[in-house]
């Protein structure tokens, strides 16, 4: 399936909602103007000016409008942009390659759960998820993580794992070491993708290296299947293949979705990392619904736990 952007001024967007009348779909996706459903082609046109157009009509259907941006009809361009293609044991010129990534996020945050998300990205959609703006989710901010992840997540086919904090909580207090959750974790995204595209295969599998491989394998130790054929693992490898930058972008969407809920539930807002804002948050918790309700909201062997519980009891007096 082919796929053309075009950065447009919102008159002309106007334009091609009017044009698309009757190919108006009802529900717009969060962040579009209008999304059009035709024969061939699914157009969605976004508040950022961006226009995204999908299937074998792609080309045809943005030529009405103006020159595209390269999509994955146009070849990637076999030089720049990405760092260190040889850093580590990866390949040179990995990042021209048709590669799965994956990578996490949540591990260091007392609330919330940890989310690990494995994507495809063909060489061929290379150019594309740049222009969508996508690289290294921790050189953007949140609302940037969103726009970005609404529209990826409808282009590249990915697998998200939530471990939730009830299920973190119980296989820690059982010995498993935040490490092994991760691998385990890593490897069925990664083994869930490979499903998903098959009979294609990657030329490369990227995990954002969090352990050594030798440590990775260990820990997988005993699971029915490991996905480990040209599988390489790198330091910041958001850097190295977009892959893995597309992967830490979904993870964080996943994340920030995840507290946004957390924080409905207990009526105020969930702060993110482990510093002393996560401990006033946590004794406020505590407070209002209780210390019981603390399983369900962050991983209690971080030492926020106790200093939390502390100023709740400070707090009692």
């Amino acid at each position: 399936m082919g796929n053309v952007v075009l950065q447009c001024p919102m008159n002309q967007i106007e334009k091609m909602k009017n044009y698309y009348a009757k190919y108006l779909k009802e529900k717009n996706p969060p962040g579009s103007v209008f999304a059009a459903k035709l024969p061939a082609c699914m157009i969605t046109a976004y508040k950022s000016g961006k226009v995204l157009f999908q299937g074998n009509d792609s080309e045809q259907e943005a030529a009405r409008w103006g020159s595209s941006s390269p999509g994955v009809n146009k070849p990637a361009a076999k030089t720049g942009g990405q760092k260190s293609a040889a850093k580590g044991n990866v390949p040179p010129g990995i990042a021209q390659m048709s590669v799965i990534g994956s990578d996490e996020v949540g591990t260091g945050d007392f609330f919330g759960p940890i989310t690990v998300v494995a994507v495809y990205v063909k060489k061929e959609n290379i150019p594309l998820l740049k222009e969508l703006g996508v690289r290294d989710s921790k050189e953007l901010n949140d609302q940037k993580i969103i726009e970005i992840a609404k529209v990826i997540k409808d282009v590249v086919p990915f697998s998200l794992m939530t471990l939730k904090n009830e299920k973190y909580n119980q296989v820690q207090k059982k010995g498993m070491s935040q490490g092994k959750m991760k691998a385990i974790l890593h490897n069925q995204a990664l083994l869930n993708v490979l499903a998903k595209i098959a009979p294609e295969k990657p030329d490369a599998i990227l995990v954002d290296q969090f352990v050594q491989p030798d440590t990775y394998f260990q820990h997988l130790r005993g699971q029915k299947a490991i996905a480990n054929e040209n599988i390489y693992f790198s330091t910041k490898a958001e850097g190295i293949h977009l892959a893995v930058a597309a992967a830490s972008i979904l993870a964080r969407y996943a994340f920030i979705q995840y507290i946004d809920k957390m924080s409905e539930a207990a009526g105020f807002t969930i702060p993110k990392g482990a510093g002393s804002q996560v401990d006033e948050a946590a004794a406020k918790l505590i407070l209002k619904k209780g210390r019981d309700v603390l399983p369900a909201y962050v991983k209690l062997h971080f030492a926020n736990t106790e200093k939390a519980i502390g100023i709740a009891a400070k707090k009692r007096r």
